[in-house]
């Protein structure tokens, strides 16, 4: 017996093993929320400056906040079998410890699909956010970026509630 999944099993491919967006039409809608977070480390210098809104780009957290909410509505252009979501909340908040901004990003819903895939896109683009903002206040005489790294990504909650 194989721990492989039968085809017909697969819910984002057809029998014929074609990849296909998953029919959600005939599910109700429910109330659903999903939180994300993830990490960047920086130099304590770099998130010092963040703190004090010395970095030469601009505001950094209020650039990688609406990094984040654009890139939570968006998610369905960027991830192919993703399902156009209504987004009716976002919610972003910004942790600075001493060589790191950790990321959290809550997306609520009311429809028939979850909204863990917003979350995670938001995360990761608000991050990336982050870096860019301070990129050349990252880069070592070598031109490397030996403390920059986005690390634990991950989902922290999924709910779902019916109407």
């Amino acid at each position: 017996m194989s721990d492989e999944p039968d085809a017909d099993d697969l819910t984002h491919t057809t029998s014929e093993g074609d990849a296909q967006i998953v029919d959600v039409g005939a599910k109700p809608d429910s109330v659903r929320r999903a939180a994300a977070r993830g990490t960047i480390c920086l130099r304590e210098s770099t998130v010092a400056a963040i703190e004090e809104d010395e970095i030469g780009k601009g505001d950094v957290l209020t650039t990688a906040r609406l990094g984040a909410i654009r890139a939570v509505k968006h998610t369905w252009e960027t991830i192919p079998l993703c399902h156009q979501i209504p987004i009716s909340n976002v919610e972003t908040e910004f942790d600075l410890g001493d060589d790191r901004v950790t990321l959290t990003v809550a997306v609520e819903t009311t429809g028939k699909t979850g909204c863990e895939m917003e979350a995670l896109q938001g995360v990761t683009t608000g991050l990336n956010t982050v870096w860019d903002m301070t990129k050349a206040a990252e880069k070592d005489g070598d031109g490397q970026y030996p403390n920059t790294e986005i690390e634990s990504v991950r989902v922290l909650e999924k709910e779902k509630r019916e109407l």
